[in-house]
C-alpha cells in the first residue's frame, strides 16, 4: 500500500485519504480488525468513502501519527460476513452492457451473477452501496442521459460499481436487472438499518425469468 495522508477534519475527527479505492477497503478493513481486536483507541465513527476513510470521535491525539506508520495487508476478500441478493437479469441496458463487455447478451447475467461483490461504501441514499468486484476490463460509463426515473430495486452498473437502487430516484448507471424485493436494503426498524454496509460480501443470486 503506498504511503497514507492523514489530515484532521475537525477538533476530534481525522480524514485517512488513500491512493485507490482498493488500498481505502484495505485500510477500512484493518481499522475494524484491530477495533474488535482493541488495538484502536475509541473512535465514535468509522465512515469508508471511494478513497478515503473519516474517523469521527477520535481522543487519541496521537492516533493520526500512528495511522501513518501502520502496515496494513491486502483486502482479504472472503473474510466478512456475506448476503445473498435475488436478482432478476431483466434490466433495459442488457444489451449496451453486453456490447460494452463484448460478449452475448445471455452472458451477462452469468458473469456478473458467479462474481463475488464487497460494499466498499455507501452514498446517495439510505441502503445504497457501492460494490466492488468487477474486473477492470468489465467496467461500464453511466448513461450519456440519465434516467428521470430509476425504479427500486434496480440492479445497475457504472465505472468499477455495482449498485440497487433501494427506492425510485433519477440515475444515470447501466441497469440490467431488478431485486424483487428492494424494501429489504432499508428496514429503519432493524439492527443495523442497511443490509449493504461497507465490508459486507454480496452474492447476486439469479431467480424468476432469466436475463
Amino acid at each position: 500500500m503506498n504511503a497514507v495522508r492523514v489530515l484532521e477534519a475537525g477538533p476530534r475527527a481525522l480524514l485517512v485519504e488513500l491512493a485507490s479505492g482498493e488500498d481505502a477497503e484495505a485500510f477500512h478493513a484493518e481499522l475494524l480488525r484491530r477495533r474488535d481486536a482493541g488495538d484502536l483507541p475509541a473512535v465514535r465513527e468509522i465512515v469508508p468513502g471511494a478513497r478515503t476513510v473519516l474517523l469521527d470521535g477520535v481522543e487519541d491525539r496521537t492516533l493520526a501519527r500512528r495511522l501513518r506508520s501502520w502496515t496494513v495487508p491486502p483486502l482479504s476478500r472472503d473474510a466478512g460476513e456475506a448476503v445473498d441478493i435475488p436478482v432478476v437479469y431483466d434490466g433495459p441496458d442488457l444489451a449496451d452492457v453486453a456490447g460494452a463487455w463484448g460478449v452475448p447478451v445471455d452472458e451477462v447475467p452469468r458473469i456478473h451473477a458467479r462474481t463475488e461483490f464487497r460494499v466498499a461504501f455507501c452514498g446517495f441514499a439510505p441502503g445504497f452501496g457501492y460494490l466492488t468486484g468487477l474486473p477492470g476490463r468489465l467496467r461500464v460509463p453511466r448513461r450519456a442521459s440519465p434516467r428521470t426515473r430509476v425504479p427500486a430495486g434496480a440492479l445497475a452498473l457504472a465505472g468499477p460499481y455495482t449498485g440497487v437502487y433501494p427506492r425510485e430516484s433519477p440515475g444515470g448507471w447501466q441497469l440490467i436487472g431488478r431485486m424483487p424485493e428492494p424494501e429489504a436494503l432499508w428496514d429503519p426498524g432493524r439492527e443495523p438499518a442497511a443490509l449493504l454496509r461497507p465490508g459486507v460480501r454480496v452474492r447476486f443470486v439469479r431467480t424468476g425469468v432469466p436475463g
